[in-house]
Parts: C-alpha cells; sequence; structure tokens
C-alpha cells in the first residue's frame, strides 16, 4: 500500500472528502515524513505545525458539518521562501532579508487558503533566487532525495526535495531561467512554468508583477501532471493586485479537436550538447508520444544563440543592476552563490555599456525575436526538448562562468523566458547514477492546457510515478 505521504493530492482530496482519512491524520503523516527526512534533505525554512494543526482541526468541523468544500482541503501544502505568507520568515535564502517577516498573504497563498488547503511550512532558495543550486548563509544547503550528495537544483529546490520526498503533497515555486523545471528534473518531479500572467506573483520577492513580469513567474509543482493541473486550477486567474494578469479564456483541447497537435522536436546549435542520457531520455518521450497517435518532426529554432543573449540581458545585466541598492554597503553578508551571479551579471564593460539607449534597444529587439518564434510555431503549437543538459550535479559544481557554466547547461529551459511560452517538466528516465531525468513540453502563449494535457498523456503512457528511495 502506497505510504500517504506518497498519495497524489487527488487521491488525498477524495479520501478525505469520504472520510476514508481524515485531515489530521494526512498532516500527522506528512509531519512525520517532515521529521524524517528534514535532517537529511533540509528543504525547509519554516514549518508552521501550530498553524496546520489548527487549519486540519477547522477542516475536520468544516467536514462534520457537511459543508461544501475546495478541491484542496486538506491536502498539505508548502511554498517557496520568497512568497509571502502572513508572519512567517521570507528571507528568500538572504541574510540581508532574515528578520523579513511579511504582513499579508501573496494572492497564490490565499487561494490556497480558499481552496482548503493546509499550509505545511516554506521551502528553501538560494540567495535571491540566482542560482541552479539551492544553498545560502540563512539555511544551508538542500540535498537531492535520490542522493544527498547531489543538488535539488534552484532555484526552487527546496520545494522540490520536499515534494520529491513525500513531505508535501505539491506546491509553488517561481521560474526566471528554469527554476521551477530544473529542480522538478533534478528531483524527479513535474513543474509548469505558466504564461506570464495566468497566475498572480503579487507577493512574490523580487517583485514578479513589474516591467519584468514577462520573465519571471509563480507555478505548480507536484508528483504528477494530474496534481500541477488541479494546483494550476486553483491558482489561475486574474487579481485586482496585480495588473499584469491576464483574464483570458483557458483552452480545453479535448473539447476543440479531435485532432492531435503537432509536436516539434527542438534542434538548434546554440542549446549545446547533453549527455547521451539526457538524449535517451527525449529519445523515449518522443517514442511514447508517437505512439499515442502524436506526429513528431524536427524543429530548428532560428537565432537561438541571439535569443539566449537578449535572456541573459535582462537575467543577469539589468536585474543584476537592480539588486545594487539593496546591497550597497553590506557585501560581507552576501553568499558566495550570490556573488558569482554578481561578478558574471555585472562585469565592468558591460555596466559602462548600460544605457537607456541600449535597454530600449534590447526590449525591441525581444518582441521581435519573440514574434518569429510564434510564427515558426503556427503549425507546430508544442515543443519536445531536454529540461537542461545534464542530471543534477554535485553540491558546489553549479556556477554562473559561461564557458562551463549555467549559460551553457541550462539554455534548453532559459529561452522560454525570453519568449514569454509555458513549460512543463515530466520526469521520464534515469542517469545511471540512478539521477532523475525529465523532459519539457513547451506551448505558446496562454495553451497552458494544452501543454498540460500532452504532457498528461506523455506521462500515463511512462507509467506510475516512482518515489526516491532515500539514502
Amino acid at each position: 500500500m502506497t505510504d500517504i505521504f506518497y498519495l497524489s493530492v487527488a487521491e488525498l482530496a477524495k479520501q478525505i472528502r469520504t472520510g476514508a482519512a481524515s485531515p489530521r491524520e494526512v498532516l500527522e503523516a506528512h509531519l512525520q515524513r517532515i521529521a524524517e527526512v528534514q535532517s537529511r534533505l533540509n528543504a525547509f525554512v519554516h514549518i508552521d505545525e501550530a498553524g496546520a494543526h489548527a487549519c486540519a482541526a477547522a477542516a475536520e468541523a468544516t467536514i462534520r458539518r457537511g459543508d461544501s468544500v475546495g478541491p484542496l482541503y486538506g491536502v498539505p501544502i508548502t511554498v517557496k521562501s520568497c512568497i509571502d505568507v502572513v508572519d512567517w520568515p521570507c528571507a528568500a535564502g538572504s541574510l540581508l532579508r532574515k528578520e523579513h517577516r511579511p504582513v499579508g498573504d501573496a494572492a497564490l497563498v490565499r487561494r490556497f487558503r480558499d481552496a482548503g488547503a493546509i499550509l505545511l511550512g516554506n521551502t528553501n532558495t538560494p540567495e535571491f533566487l540566482m542560482a541552479y543550486e539551492t544553498d545560502n548563509r540563512v539555511s544551508g544547503k538542500t540535498c537531492n532525495p535520490w542522493n544527498t550528495n547531489y543538488s535539488a537544483g534552484g532555484s526552487s529546490g527546496g520545494e522540490a526535495a520536499a515534494i520529491a520526498s513525500g513531505c508535501s503533497a505539491g506546491g509553488v515555486g517561481s521560474d526566471g531561467g528554469g527554476s521551477i523545471r530544473v529542480p522538478a528534473h533534478f528531483c524527479g518531479i513535474c513543474g509548469l512554468k505558466p504564461t506570464p500572467g495566468r497566475i498572480p506573483s503579487n507577493g512574490h520577492y523580487p517583485a514578479g508583477n513589474s516591467a519584468f513580469g514577462w520573465l519571471g513567474v509563480v507555478g505548480p509543482m507536484a508528483r504528477t501532471i494530474g496534481d500541477v493541473k488541479i494546483i494550476f486550477e486553483v491558482l489561475r486567474g486574474p487579481d485586482a493586485g496585480d495588473a499584469l494578469t491576464s483574464p483570458v479564456q483557458t483552452f480545453d483541447f479535448e473539447k476543440s479537436s479531435a485532432k492531435k497537435p503537432r509536436i516539434g522536436i527542438v534542434e538548434g546549435d546554440a542549446l549545446g550538447t547533453v549527455t547521451p542520457e539526457t538524449q535517451l531520455a527525449v529519445r523515449q518521450a518522443a517514442q511514447l508520444l508517437a505512439y499515442q497517435g502524436f506526429n513528431l518532426e524536427p524543429f530548428r529554432l532560428s537565432n537561438l544563440e541571439g535569443v539566449l543573449e537578449l535572456w541573459w540581458f535582462f537575467f543577469g545585466t539589468v536585474i543584476g543592476e537592480l539588486f545594487t541598492e539593496e546591497i550597497r554597503g553590506r557585501e560581507e553578508q552576501l553568499s558566495a552563490i550570490f556573488c558569482d551571479y554578481l561578478q558574471a551579471a555585472r562585469p565592468p564593460l558591460a555596466r559602462s555599456a548600460m544605457t537607456m539607449e541600449r535597454f530600449i534597444k534590447m526590449c525591441s529587439t525581444r518582441d521581435q525575436e519573440r514574434a518569429l518564434i510564434l510564427e515558426a510555431m503556427r503549425d507546430v503549437p508544442i515543443l519536445l526538448s531536454p529540461v537542461c543538459a545534464t542530471p543534477a550535479f554535485r553540491h558546489g559544481e553549479g556556477n554562473w562562468k559561461c564557458e562551463t557554466g549555467y549559460r551553457e547547461t541550462m539554455r534548453h529551459s532559459q529561452w522560454l523566458n525570453l519568449a514569454g511560452f509555458p513549460g512543463v517538466s515530466i520526469p521520464m528516465g534515469k542517469s545511471d547514477a540512478g539521477l532523475p531525468i525529465g523532459v519539457q513540453l513547451i506551448g505558446r502563449p496562454y495553451q497552458d492546457e494544452l501543454v498540460l494535457s500532452v504532457a498528461e498523456q506523455l506521462e500515463a503512457a511512462r507509467g506510475p510515478w516512482q518515489p526516491p528511495q532515500l539514502p
């Protein structure tokens, strides 16, 4: 029998509604699981046992009265520790924010509460979210549940480790260059980077509902695509506090057409070389999709090198500059990982070249490149690719050095943030070292539901999700 802490969101919610399990029973199983693995994984920054117990008691009273309940009623959920939850520490991995405790909830947290979720706690990140490895001077490093010698990824590494290890049924991360999809890939779970505007990001640090709202988003993470869909349905939709959210109609692929969309297998010299195991995972995914009746074909993205340089201009040069005032005079408190980012993002030549004229030109070029990609995808609405070039790396082996680091290995994820496209990571295989390998399905803007529909069919063809065997 599956341990209760590894049941899906859908199954947990069903058992609670039918009385097969009580909210307190489900909560205690997850708190016990956290007690078992937190010392080995360090996924959590804060655990709110008192608040969770109060929510579970209220949930049981509601169920006894026979009141209608939301889709996440009694389900234990976590959030990344850069998202506001009232009175919880929200350091975003930085000593500079160690004492910060929000006075209100982020919009997505309110939606979780309205859906009946039990908020367990928040999870670890690298400092200011600017790395693909979760380690910082506030709460230390997070380990991969499949092998604790390896990284859980970043920046939503704590969230991925908590979900993969059964500490949480699902949750929310954020993604400006792969920060949902890469940890999901490293830890063997699913994660959706939605189209910007589909989920409100007010209450996220750094601010997502800003001029760069198209670059970074918040999105659901869970062990299965079905659970990602449930969480996405709870969180999606406009919010009065986030002017960048979009009241778009949802896309129902099943009702819109019986014809399966064409799928392009992404190619491009600018993407670099992936490991043979990663390449095999993509081939297996393509084969499974072909068995499901999809037509697959090679898809070559033009000028991808230029697109990736544009992404780095905004994520590196511009965003790095925005941290200047916050860190001024407090540089000695910064983590090595964040300093590595700053050194790559703000070399002297790049800083001297920053002008308003250059910034406006890069914004215009970004729009032009996005339009070209959209045109290329006119008849191929879904793309298949790796999430990144390798499985999880060992602790300390990730960096921003251009010749060997993140700008080379994470290219498959980064270009989506420049273009503002939705993308979801799905576990597909294992490396020779036993580490998970995910693949990525990508769609056109506002067709997140189509991406999830195809991902769910791929997941069904792959077979049931398998948990890690914690060392």
